[in-house]
């Protein structure tokens, strides 16, 4: 952009003819006064110079105070030196804060404040053409550094006339600030334009500050700005797609208005045309056009569309080829076109985000933990995150931590499978620390890995939000030990996930109503822990089925709280109404917690010892460790503290 610079005679030429009004200074040599230029007026004034005897200053003419600094100035750059020991006039090297300060001058949009004594207001440019006036000398003191700095000097004027031309579009001095620091290739495009246009006959005689002006004005960069932030674009991206539009800004209204047509929410336009690359200002309509009908074709849906592009902009910079073939990456594992869909909708980074070799990788990946091609095309569709997770960073430290506790790969595959958000999930700052809390509460060792490949849901729970609260409700409100809370957890880890408010507390209450006191119902709930999740609308029929029907009394409830985990209808009743027909009792443990073929032998045993207790062949009619008559007993009969406890 920059490297068709003028050399330096160019730039010297250049400057010497900014301003043609100005006329050169003849040098002069007197010794007594040096009568110079010094405002629009014509006035002179009469400067007394030094005696080269060495006479004091207080001898000669007094200077003029109010400019006698611009007087010394411009004598130090005009005024020959000769020296006393050698007969010879060289002229003093141009000092680096005076060459800048000449450049200033003559490149600046806004000329010093003239007014009467004012060095610079008429005699800058014959200072600048006095000081270049010989090439060979001007070819010595000018040098890359002033080329440089005359060319950010430039820079600054343009960006000057671009602010002015956006506060007339009635932006705020603020945003325009703000903008112009975000869009230097752009400042650099309008500076070279406005250069290039003094070719034109109509512009040859205009200063550059017009021609500036009038081509930031024609190539409607300011509406554009305008509508931009009006579609909720922020200044950085606005400056971002100026600067990638080389100049053809039309291209960026053009595809913002094709964003709004697949139904892309306004507030992602600007996320979506800054992610999406370069190259996608320069294609056609046409070609974005066919990318959507390819998607839509194989399961996304038209009214999804805007969301998947936002999210995924990568995917308008695809060739159809490379989209065809990342689409069949998913669509050969045995993924239909309805899971392809949905697997977009639910992370459409997975399309367009990563490259082609990564996704491999991560799929011979977990292909190791014995999946089939089909599984994994299921397992993706599913929670298709799994993509988005890194191998070494995430995957690799998490398997190598599940061996340290004892799970094994049939483990990982269980969880894997069924909970595949945990191969996503953070091991150090949220696994470990669940981990080390049930260490805490008494869980065994050997139990931990065991608990999280049966219940994998636990390492996605909150610690301090859902498992510790339920751990302090099991010590404080259910009356479970703290030797036994993490006997507890380990039978049961799904009472973790429990809402205390709605599940747990209420079946706490309900069990207390039936007269089962505070530490008896912690010993029962230690016994069988999943009797704190069951739905009271399943327990209060089965509870009154015992006490109605098979009129037992709730100490038998006591020693088998497993009762409650058995089908009424399927188990209970049917079995129930075979001993009453065989005119046999059993203990519920023995009555439920075996096989239907075991229940019939059983009962086959019982009604022959009867029969032989009738017959008078055995003394005993039961077995005391298998039957127990004594549990037929009416409710009339029952102890008054338990009678008194039983349902209506």
């Amino acid at each position: 952009m920059l490297a068709s610079q003028p050399h330096h005679h160019h730039l010297a030429a250049v400057l010497h003819l900014q301003d043609r009004r100005a006329s050169f200074l003849p040098p002069t040599t007197s010794k007594r006064h040096l009568i110079f230029p010094i405002s629009s007026y014509g006035h002179h004034d009469t400067i007394p110079d030094q005696e080269t005897d060495g006479a004091s200053t207080s001898e000669t003419n007094t200077f003029r105070t109010h400019n006698a600094k611009s007087a010394a100035l411009l004598r130090r750059h005009l005024s020959p030196q000769i020296s006393n020991e050698e007969n010879q006039e060289t002229h003093l090297p141009l000092l680096q804060q005076d060459r800048e300060k000449l450049l200033e001058i003559s490149l600046l949009s806004k000329r010093t404040p003239q007014f009467p004594g004012s060095i610079y207001a008429n005699a800058s440019l014959p200072l600048v053409q006095s000081v270049f006036r010989g090439a060979d000398n001007y070819a010595d003191e000018v040098d890359d550094e002033m080329l440089v700095k005359a060319l950010e000097i430039r820079r600054k004027v343009t960006a000057e006339i671009f602010k002015e031309s956006m506060k007339k579009g009635k932006f705020g001095i603020t945003y325009c600030e703000n903008l112009v620091s975000k869009i230097p290739e752009f400042i650099d495009y309008v500076m070279i334009k406005a250069v290039s246009m003094k070719e034109f006959p109509e512009f040859s005689r205009s200063s550059y500050n017009v021609r500036a002006e009038i081509f930031i004005r024609e190539c409607g960069v300011v509406p554009l700005i305008r509508w931009l932030k009006h579609n909720s674009l922020s200044y950085p991206q606005i400056g971002k797609l100026i600067c990638a539009s080389k100049g053809n800004l039309e291209c960026i209204r053009r595809l913002a208005q094709w964003l709004k047509t697949i139904h892309v929410n306004g507030r992602f336009i600007g996320v979506t045309l800054t992610r999406a690359g370069g190259n996608v200002l320069e294609r056609s309509i046409e070609e974005f056009n066919e990318i959507v009908e390819y998607l839509e074709d194989n399961g996304v849906r038209r009214d999804w569309m805007g969301y998947v592009v936002s999210r995924c902009p990568e995917v308008l910079a695809f060739s159809m080829d490379e989209l065809r073939s990342r689409a069949d990456f998913y669509l050969n594992m045995g993924m239909d076109k309805n899971d392809f869909g949905t697997m977009l909708f639910d992370c459409p980074k997975v399309l367009g985000y990563f490259s082609m070799e990564e996704m491999n990788q991560k799929v011979a990946y977990l292909k190791e933990f014995g999946l089939s091609n089909e599984d994994l095309g299921r397992l993706l569709a599913h929670k298709p995150q799994l993509m988005a997770c890194s191998i070494e960073d995430r995957w690799m430290p998490l398997v190598k931590y599940f061996y340290y506790l004892g799970i094994s790969k049939d483990g990982m595959r269980r969880i894997l499978t069924t909970k595949p958000i945990v191969f996503c999930i953070d091991l150090e700052n949220t696994i470990a620390p669940k981990v080390q809390f049930l260490r805490d509460i008494g869980v065994e060792e050997d139990a931990i890995g065991s608990m999280l490949a049966r219940f994998p849901s636990l390492m996605t729970y909150s610690l301090y939000k859902k498992i510790r609260p339920v751990v302090i409700f099991l010590l404080t409100k259910a009356g479970v030990s703290q030797r036994d809370v993490g006997k507890v957890v380990a039978l049961g880890p799904e009472i973790l996930g429990s809402s205390i408010v709605n599940k747990l507390d209420v079946n706490v209450k309900y069990y207390l109503s039936l007269g089962i006191r505070l530490p008896v119902l912690g010993e029962m709930i230690s016994d069988f822990p999943m009797l704190l999740r069951y739905n009271i609308d399943i327990l209060r029929p089965k509870y009154r089925y015992l006490r109605r029907m098979m009129i037992r009394p709730l100490k038998d409830l006591i020693e088998f709280p497993r009762f409650f985990s058995y089908s009424l209808e399927e188990r209970i009743i049917p079995r129930h109404k075979i001993m009453v027909e065989n005119r046999v009792n059993f203990k519920l443990r023995y009555m439920l917690a075996i096989s239907d073929e075991e229940f019939d032998v059983r009962i086959k045993e019982a009604v022959e010892r009867r029969r032989r207790f009738e017959s008078g062949d055995i003394c005993e009619p039961s077995d005391p460790q298998n039957d127990d008559c004594s549990d037929m007993m009416p409710v009339s009969e029952l102890p008054d503290e338990l009678a008194n406890h039983s349902e209506d």
